[in-house]
């Protein structure tokens, strides 16, 4: 995934409300930024890092910048949460990611389970309907060369209504996969976070047990793009 314009290099000076970042743009200039990323952010919020930020075409937005990619330990990690579904979709279409290719058709957004939508339903004539769901994952509290990537940064109950719902995909026929895209190059496996939300992690063992399949990917991340690099390994061990 291409960005469709240069992004801006600024310095964090803090996020709060969630939702809102304040930035020092190059020329001195401070404006506040849209943070779309709605999680703790465990890890890649460091006061005074390097961060890239998208600008709007639309000059009636309330807030003209959207933060992107901030530099943690000398690696970008896309913390923009909005962008995972695009990012898979193009890889899918390009062949990418051999367990999702195959399929003639590829939807995004579709109403699906109990009021929700799947990210992405790859379907066929000859094949069964694959249902795709996309998390983000940023965070890694090992700072170390090839540590594990880890999620997720806060409890997600709606994570595991999710996983719920593809056990209902599976149930009826369907295929259902749960993608895991880690918008960052320097990691060598996927831990998931059963310290921050065992309700998570027993979510997902459950799931696997009953046919979904999880999938991890990892990036490559520039000021210019973010594409799907390789596949990790999934570490579903519990931290004592």
């Amino acid at each position: 995934m291409d960005f469709p314009a240069p992004l801006i290099r600024g310095t964090l000076v803090r996020r709060y409300k969630r939702f809102m970042a304040d930035v020092d743009l190059e020329d001195g200039t401070r404006v506040t930024a849209h943070c779309a990323n709605s999680g703790s952010m465990l890890t890649v919020k460091p006061d005074g890092a390097e961060v890239w930020l998208s600008e709007a075409d639309n000059p009636n937005r309330k807030l003209r910048y959207t933060w992107e990619l901030v530099r943690v330990n000398g690696h970008l990690v896309g913390i923009n949460t909005n962008r995972p579904n695009a990012i898979v979709a193009e890889a899918i279409t390009e062949g990418r990611i051999p367990s999702l290719t195959g399929y003639e058709s590829l939807r995004r957004e579709v109403k699906y389970g109990r009021n929700s939508r799947i990210d992405i339903l790859l379907e066929s004539p000859q094949r069964r309907t694959c249902y795709v769901e996309i998390k983000n994952v940023h965070m890694k509290r090992d700072p170390g060369p090839g540590a594990p990537a880890e999620f997720p940064d806060a409890v997600t109950a709606r994570g595991a209504k999710h996983l719920d719902e593809l056990v209902d995909m599976v149930a009826a026929g369907h295929r259902a996969v749960m993608v895991y895209l880690v918008q960052r190059g320097d990691c060598g496996a996927l831990r998931i976070a059963g310290d921050i939300d065992p309700a998570y992690l027993e979510a997902l063992e459950r799931a696997r047990s009953l046919g979904v399949e999880a999938v991890c990917l990892a990036c490559t991340v520039t000021p210019g793009r973010i594409v799907v690099a390789d596949s990790l390994p999934i570490n579903l061990d519990r931290i004592s």
